[in-house]
């Protein structure tokens, strides 16, 4: 089941314009399934959904242990997200409840919710790939970018009521060593002497920024990972 519907969409309490990708938290089994987008880790306040219609809560996004039904006529918090499922917290028919409810339940004064939930999760489910790879591409987020490529060598930034500009640079060194060859004074023998050691560029990535989204990539000769990756931008839910 792909997530539209004729009748469905959210509502959203307080979001921002511009929301800044948090970086992604560690710890229970939840927020370890690569299948599921986290709500908390794009938007600052909490994001809410209308039921319109009674319907199944299930403890598994597959839907395949129920726990219960929620009421219809009330706001949840929307927690979680797939491609198929939102994982809510409100009010079930005896008692508060937390678990996966199919999008058919909600509903949305905004016609373009639905379809911009289903671009951030694709949009999510990309970056995932690129940083597991540790790769960037034109459209992530520094922040995804950090968590793709680890802090940066080097950093040039500059500020303005628009936000922050400039780029990074991450660079990999390589240790090189140098020897001279010396004769032993008591024996005659010769052989080699570490002198000192070196750290020599071996490659480097350049990420350009514009209001913190990347613009450009340069890679190095020895740092190419192929045609330049582009994804879409982070999503924008205006209200």
């Amino acid at each position: 089941m792909k997530l539209v519907c004729s009748c469905l969409a959210l509502v959203l309490v307080a979001l921002p314009l511009n929301a800044q990708l948090n970086p992604a938290r560690k710890g229970g089994l939840l927020e370890q399934d690569p299948e599921v987008v986290y709500m908390d880790h794009h938007f600052e306040k909490v994001v809410e959904l209308v039921v319109i219609k009674e319907a199944p809560v299930y403890s598994d996004k597959e839907g395949r242990h129920r726990l219960g039904a929620l009421v219809a006529d009330q706001k949840v918090k929307l927690e979680a997200m797939t491609e198929r499922a939102y994982r809510v917290r409100g009010q079930g028919t005896r008692d508060g409840i937390v678990g996966w409810v199919a999008p058919w339940a909600f509903a949305s004064k905004d016609p373009k919710f639905v379809d911009n939930l289903k671009k951030l999760y694709e949009r999510q489910q990309a970056v995932k790939k690129l940083i597991a790879a540790h790769e960037v591409a034109i459209g992530m987020t520094m922040d995804e970018v950090g968590e793709a490529l680890g802090a940066p060598t080097k950093t040039k930034v500059r500020r303005t009521d628009k936000g922050r500009s400039g780029s990074w640079e991450f660079i990999d060194y390589e240790e090189i060593k140098h020897y001279t060859t010396v004769r032993d004074p008591y024996t005659g023998r010769i052989y080699r002497k570490l002198s000192h050691v070196t750290q020599e560029e071996k490659g480097k990535i350049v990420v350009e920024f514009e209001d913190e989204v990347v613009s450009a990539i340069e890679e190095s000769e020895d740092h190419q990972g192929g045609n330049v990756r582009i994804i879409v931008p982070p999503v924008t839910f205006g209200w």
